[in-house]
């Protein structure tokens, strides 16, 4: 019987991923910015699937389509820029990944709980959720705004100790995975409302702070990770041009901050659709309504990706600053700082700066920029770390996981101390 049910364990891995037959993944490393630049223009002619951006001091891991690949090694090679062969089968690494996080994993938590030894699915991170707005009526509040275009209800807390009616408080709003397959953010999210609620050791934090917390911005998309299309990015919405064949658009290419200009795909099976208007998805309405409606005291947002060690702020469609930039950056700066005291040794050392001039391609109608736009002085894209065995990033071993989530709290912290310095309670008297 056991050796039935092992069997029946392998064939469903190795049943998963069959869209990424053929697929190849390439590191790729250019030197100076006109390199980067025609990197970036490669984006979409050749369809490819960035992982981790490349920098002119960082090589950067890309996905290509098997139609695409021998267009896209000629292109790189008539620029000068240097790559090399990461994965010469994706499926099959992914299979292997697969295997490797069922052998190794614990068992799911029991209900209502939460454990960094593995990547949850989209059903315990909601019993956490339900569980913590429960167990402390008086600090949580659960919000259920809207459902996905799939009909999952989409959930965050809203944390005070004061009911969110102390003027006196400042506002950090943390959003993760409106990009799916970032597995890593949820975590880092839900650490935070355990940080907050369960296990308080920075008293400060709720005395002086509202926290609003999406754990899962895109829970069609979450889900549809966990179920074989691992490196699904977008939502799941199909009402559309070829929505059926290809369903989804990109949430932080969806916001109302030069919708549809630079940095996007008007092919709706690329990754970077945009959507056929602004805030088309209802996951990006429940953002652009959280923003709005706290507006007055929020100070900072953080929206979480990964993966590649940076923080990064507006704009990000020229690479132009804002009139925030000096507390952008120094904030920005504070946090990775505080992020590097845990840092461990084999990851990557965090890069701070203008998300234009860091990763070296322009985007339009990001989150980050939206909320830069309508007046909340500090929103950061924060892209987590990656490392591990396999796809790097996308697969971090689970042992790294419990490491990222507190390192990223400290950074947090700081960032939260940092605004309420700068803002108080009210930015738009600044």
């Amino acid at each position: 019987m056991k050796t039935l049910v092992l069997l029946c364990l392998v064939s469903s891995i190795f049943a998963k991923h069959e869209e990424y037959i053929g697929w190849k993944s390439y590191y790729v490393a250019p030197s100076t910015m006109d390199q980067l630049e025609s990197l970036g223009s490669m984006i979409p002619s050749f369809d490819l699937d960035f992982l981790s951006q490349a920098t002119t001091d960082r090589e950067g891991l890309v996905l290509v389509k098997p139609e695409h690949q021998v267009h896209f090694i000629n292109a790189l090679e008539s620029e000068g820029i240097q790559y090399w062969l990461h994965k010469d089968d994706v499926k099959a690494q992914l299979d292997l990944d697969d295997e490797d996080m069922e052998t190794n994993s614990k068992n799911t938590p029991p209900k209502g709980e939460m454990a960094y030894d593995r990547y949850q699915r989209l059903e315990v991170i909601y019993a956490y959720l339900d569980r913590i707005a429960e167990q402390y009526p008086n600090l949580v509040k659960l919000e259920t705004p809207a459902h996905s275009f799939e009909g999952r209800p989409i959930k965050y807390l809203k944390i005070s100790s004061t009911n969110f009616e102390d003027e006196s408080k400042s506002i950090v709003f943390i959003e993760a995975a409106i990009h799916a397959r970032e597995w890593i953010t949820p975590p880092v999210a839900t650490y935070a409302i355990h940080k907050l609620v369960e296990n308080v050791t920075n008293a400060d934090m709720i005395e002086e702070f509202d926290w609003i917390i999406l754990p899962v911005a895109n829970p069609d998309g979450y889900a549809i990770t966990h179920n074989g299309t691992r490196f699904w990015r977008k939502t799941r919405s199909t009402d559309h041009e070829e929505g059926e064949r290809c369903p989804g658009v990109d949430g932080n290419r969806n916001f109302d901050f030069l919708w549809n200009t630079v940095g996007v795909s008007s092919d709706p099976c690329a990754n970077t659709y945009p959507g056929r208007k602004v805030f088309s998805e209802v996951e990006t309405r429940v953002i652009r309504d959280i923003l709005h409606e706290n507006l007055n005291r929020m100070v900072m947002y953080l929206s979480m990706h990964s993966y590649g060690s940076m923080v990064l702020y507006s704009w990000g469609h020229d690479g132009s600053l804002s009139n925030y930039a000096f507390a952008q950056q120094t904030t920005a700066v504070n946090m990775i700082t505080a992020i590097q005291v845990k840092k461990l040794p084999e990851f990557p050392n965090y890069t701070a700066g203008n998300s234009k001039l860091v990763v070296g391609y322009a985007i339009s109608g990001s989150s980050q920029d939206y909320a830069h736009y309508i007046g909340i002085p500090l929103a950061f894209t924060y892209e987590l770390p990656g490392l591990g065995r396999g796809l790097l990033g996308f697969s971090l071993s689970a042992r790294y996981i419990s490491h990222v989530v507190d390192e990223t709290w400290d950074g947090i912290v700081v960032g939260a101390r940092r605004a309420r310095q700068l803002y108080g309670p009210n930015p738009f008297k600044y």
